[in-house]
C-alpha cells in the first residue's frame, strides 16, 4: 500500500521558503476577483437593501467579504485587495514596485467589474428609473453629497485617518509565516473587524470607502459629482496609506512580519507574500521573470 501524499504545507521546498511562491499573473488574478468580491458586497448590500428588513448592515457586510477574500486569496497574493494597502507596503519596503502597481491595476479592474455588474443588475429592476441616481446613495462624497454635510477637510481627514489604521493593522499582524498554527486566522479578522468599525463610521460622514479601488468603481456609474470630488478619496487613503507605511519602515522589516508575509528560511529575511528575495536564474529572460513573480 502505498502512502499518501504530504500536504503541500509539510513539503520541504529546495528554496528554504515557508510556502510555494506562485507567479504574477495568479496573483494578479487573487487580487482582482478579492476586489471584485469586496465591492460586490460592500456596494450591493446597501444598494439592494429593502428598509425596514433589519437586513445584515452594510459595514458589517464589507468586513467579512474582506475577511473572506483573504481567507480564500491571502495565500496566493497577499490579501491586498486595496491600492493603499499595496502603497503601504511599498512604502514599508515588503512589496517591489513593478509589482505593487501591477497589484494596483489589478484592483481596480477587480473594483470596476464587480461595480459593472451591479450596475447592470440595477438596469434590469423596474422599480428603478435612474441606476446612476441609485449609485449616489452608496458613493462617497462631502458637502452636500454627505448624510451629516461634513466638509471637504472632515472627509479627507477621516479617509486618511481610516486607511492608516487600516494599513496598520494589516501590517502589524502576525501573518502566515508564524509557527502557531492558529494565527493564520488573525490577520483576515483583525483587517476585517477593523474595516467594518471604520465603514460605519464612514457611512455616517459621506460612505467613506477607506479603499481608492471602490471609490473610483462606485464614482464611475454614479451621476457626474462623484468624479468630481474623487480625488479627495484617491489622495487621502494614499497619503495615509504612506504614513502608516513609513513608520513600519522605520521600524525595520524584522519588526513584524505583517499579513501575507514569508520568511526565507536560514536568512531570516521577511518579504511580502510573492515578493521573497531571490537570486534571478543563469539564462532566465527579464519578461520570464516578471510573469514568473520574480521581478516586480
Amino acid at each position: 500500500m502505498s502512502s499518501p501524499a504530504p500536504a503541500p504545507h509539510d513539503v520541504l521546498l529546495p528554496s528554504g521558503l515557508v510556502a510555494a511562491r506562485p507567479g504574477l499573473l495568479p496573483r494578479l488574478g487573487a487580487e482582482a476577483f478579492g476586489t471584485l468580491f469586496i465591492v460586490v458586497a460592500g456596494l450591493g448590500v446597501p444598494l439592494f437593501t429593502i428598509p425596514d428588513s433589519s437586513p445584515l448592515p452594510a459595514a458589517l457586510a464589507a468586513g467579512l467579504a474582506v475577511t473572506a477574500a483573504m481567507l480564500a486569496f491571502a495565500h496566493v497574493s497577499g490579501g491586498h485587495f486595496n491600492p493603499a494597502i499595496t502603497a503601504g507596503h511599498l512604502v514599508a519596503g515588503r512589496i517591489r514596485p513593478g509589482a505593487a502597481a501591477a497589484y494596483a491595476g489589478a484592483q481596480l479592474v477587480g473594483a470596476l467589474a464587480g461595480a459593472f455588474a451591479l450596475y447592470g443588475i440595477l438596469r434590469t429592476l423596474p422599480g428603478i428609473a435612474d441606476s446612476r441616481t441609485a449609485f449616489d446613495t452608496v458613493t462617497a462624497g462631502f458637502g452636500e453629497h454627505s448624510i451629516i454635510q461634513a466638509p471637504l477637510a472632515a472627509a479627507l481627514l477621516l479617509e486618511m485617518l481610516g486607511a492608516a489604521i487600516v494599513v496598520a493593522v494589516f501590517l502589524g499582524t502576525p501573518g502566515s509565516d508564524t509557527r502557531d498554527g492558529g494565527s493564520r486566522y488573525a490577520a483576515p479578522v483583525a483587517v476585517g473587524l477593523s474595516f467594518a468599525v471604520l465603514l460605519q463610521l464612514g457611512q455616517s460622514v459621506g460612505n467613506l470607502p477607506f479603499n481608492p479601488a471602490r471609490a473610483v468603481a462606485s464614482a464611475v456609474f454614479s451621476s457626474g459629482w462623484a468624479l468630481e470630488q474623487l480625488w479627495v478619496f484617491l489622495a487621502a487613503p494614499l497619503l495615509g496609506a504612506a504614513i502608516a507605511g513609513l513608520v513600519f519602515r522605520s521600524m525595520g522589516t524584522a519588526a513584524g512580519a505583517g499579513a501575507g508575509a514569508v520568511v526565507q528560511a536560514g536568512t531570516g529575511e521577511t518579504t511580502e507574500a510573492g515578493e521573497p528575495a531571490e537570486t534571478a536564474e543563469p539564462g532566465s529572460s527579464e519578461a520570464q521573470e516578471f510573469f514568473d513573480g520574480k521581478r516586480g
